[in-house]
């Protein structure tokens, strides 16, 4: 091999559940890159299997807070000047400062920067403006002196090149083709077989993300059960008001899962949801990856009237769209898809129909422009 191929691919998460992260790694390894992804382990973190690339993950005193980022910089800055590579890509803003600054100590090793969000207006920072300032500031310090830059979609690469002046490359966080000889049951998976299954999924069931209008809905959706597969911050409270509302039949929390059983988890059922909010510009101009995961699980979506997302479900009409989003307009759509299956088969198969197009092994191929294959 060429000495040329050693990537080092940092995030501030413990790698777990990253699969836009994992679906990079897996094409750098695939295209003759030796990689190690760098995160962190946390007190809850499950081992990681059936990886293709080397992982190194800190533990750190702190987990959350100004503390954890400044350490996590700290340690991620020795560790990458002290470990021989030729890409640092940096994962987010979160990894952006150490990995900057280690590569002025690299002379001849590329930054290459995959924004996955605007951070800087994440719901996280919106109402914390001292913190925000401070990554506003790194951003605005870093973000013109990089060259390689990619992102999730159009809108948010739009707004960067607006802010910086800057070419942003777009890499969609979509879904592989999903196929698996077995599918595991709705017995095996723990969830009802003679309910009408709406699902929630992914990573991160958050604040404003309308997870909890969706338990609030499940009090007069007669015969449907609401899955809840991943974690987020309001997961908690989520599984208070479903303790407190006696909601414990119709709504079922499995936590987070590896890929491919969360598949299973979305296979099974009838629709599923993705309900951000427009309170921030980040989620206005999002376009989660659990949409095409949806798709590639023939589940057709309920969403939001976010641009992107609104866009694909009408342009393949793989679901409905709420023009405003209340909790009364939720039932409504989600008993009309539930009273007319016939309907419902139609957009199960556009899903089919969309999964043909929309799916990572055409998408990669931005990838081969920014890392070009090593022999």
């Amino acid at each position: 091999m060429k000495s040329n191929n050693r990537v080092l691919v940092s995030v501030t998460n413990d790698l777990y559940t990253d699969n836009r992260v994992h679906k990079v790694c897996t094409f750098l390894v695939e295209n003759g890159y030796q990689v190690t992804l760098i995160g962190r382990l946390k007190k809850d973190s499950k081992d990681l299997t059936d990886r293709s690339y080397k992982t190194k993950r800190f533990k750190l005193w702190k987990e959350k807070g100004a503390g954890f980022y400044a350490l996590y910089n700290l340690r991620l800055f020795f560790y990458l000047l002290f470990h021989k590579a030729d890409i640092l890509l940096a994962n987010d803003l979160d990894t952006l400062l150490a990995n900057y600054a280690a590569s002025k100590f690299k002379p001849g090793v590329r930054l290459v920067y995959d924004t996955h969000e605007y951070f800087t207006e994440v719901p996280e920072l919106i109402n914390r403006p001292s913190v925000q300032k401070v990554w506003e500031g790194i951003e605005s310090w870093i973000f013109p002196k990089l060259t390689t830059i990619y992102t999730v979609n159009h809108s948010i690469a739009e707004l960067y090149q607006k802010k910086y002046k800057k070419e942003l490359k777009v890499v969609r966080n979509i879904s592989p083709k999903w196929e698996m000889e077995t599918i595991p049951s709705k017995h095996e998976l723990g969830i009802p077989e003679n309910k009408f299954l709406i699902i929630i999924q992914g990573a991160g069931i958050n604040i404003d993300r309308g997870a909890e209008e969706a338990v609030e809905a499940m009090k007069h959706l007669e015969d449907c059960v609401l899955l809840i597969v991943g974690d987020g911050d309001v997961v908690s409270q989520l599984k208070q008001t479903v303790n407190d509302e006696n909601l414990s039949s119709r709504v079922l929390f499995f936590g987070k899962k590896p890929y491919q059983e969360m598949m299973c988890y979305t296979h099974h059922a009838d629709i599923g949801l993705t309900l951000d909010k427009s309170t921030n510009i980040n989620y206005k101009y999002s376009l989660p990856n659990k949409v095409f995961d949806y798709i590639h699980a023939d589940t057709p979506i309920v969403c939001t009237d976010l641009i992107e997302i609104k866009h694909l479900v009408e342009k393949y009409n793989c679901g409905r769209v709420l023009s405003q989003f209340t909790v009364d307009n939720l039932i409504a759509q989600i008993n009309e898809l539930k009273n007319d299956m016939s309907l419902l088969n139609t957009l199960k198969e556009n899903c089919k129909k969309a999964a043909e197009t929309e799916n990572w092994e055409s998408e990669k191929r931005i990838l081969e422009e920014i890392f070009p294959t090593v022999d």
